[in-house]
C-alpha cells in the first residue's frame, strides 16, 4: 500500500467516526426511507385498489361526466411522487451539504 493510499484511507476512517458525519448518515436515511415507503405505500395502495375493488376507480367524477375518479387520483400519485422527491432535493441541498461542510472543515 503506498503511503498516499494509506493517507486517503486514514482520512475515511477519521470521517466514518466522526458523530456529525453519523448523523449525517442517519438523518439522510432516515429521510429516504420514509420517503420511499411514503411513495410506494401510496403506489402500492393505488394497485391493490385496482385489483380489489376497480368500481371506485371506474366511477365518475360527476353526473354525465366521462372522467372517472381513477385518473385524478393516479395523477396524484404522480405529483405526490414529485413533491416527495423536490423535499429530498431541497434537504440534501440545505441540511445534508451543511453538515458535509462542516464536517469537511472540522477535519481540515
Amino acid at each position: 500500500m503506498s503511503p498516499a493510499d494509506l493517507s486517503h484511507a486514514q482520512s475515511c476512517e477519521r470521517i466514518r467516526a466522526n458523530p456529525k458525519f453519523q448523523q449525517l448518515v442517519r438523518s439522510r436515511s432516515r429521510l429516504a426511507w420514509g420517503l420511499s415507503a411514503s411513495v410506494l405505500g401510496a403506489y402500492y395502495l393505488f394497485m391493490l385498489v385496482v385489483a380489489f375493488a376497480p368500481q371506485w376507480l371506474h366511477a365518475p367524477l360527476g353526473e354525465g361526466r366521462q372522467l372517472t375518479f381513477g385518473i385524478p387520483v393516479a395523477a396524484a400519485i404522480i405529483v405526490l411522487s414529485w413533491l416527495l422527491t423536490g423535499w429530498y432535493v431541497r434537504s440534501a441541498n440545505s441540511k445534508f451539504d451543511a453538515l458535509g461542510a462542516q464536517l469537511l472543515e472540522e477535519l481540515k
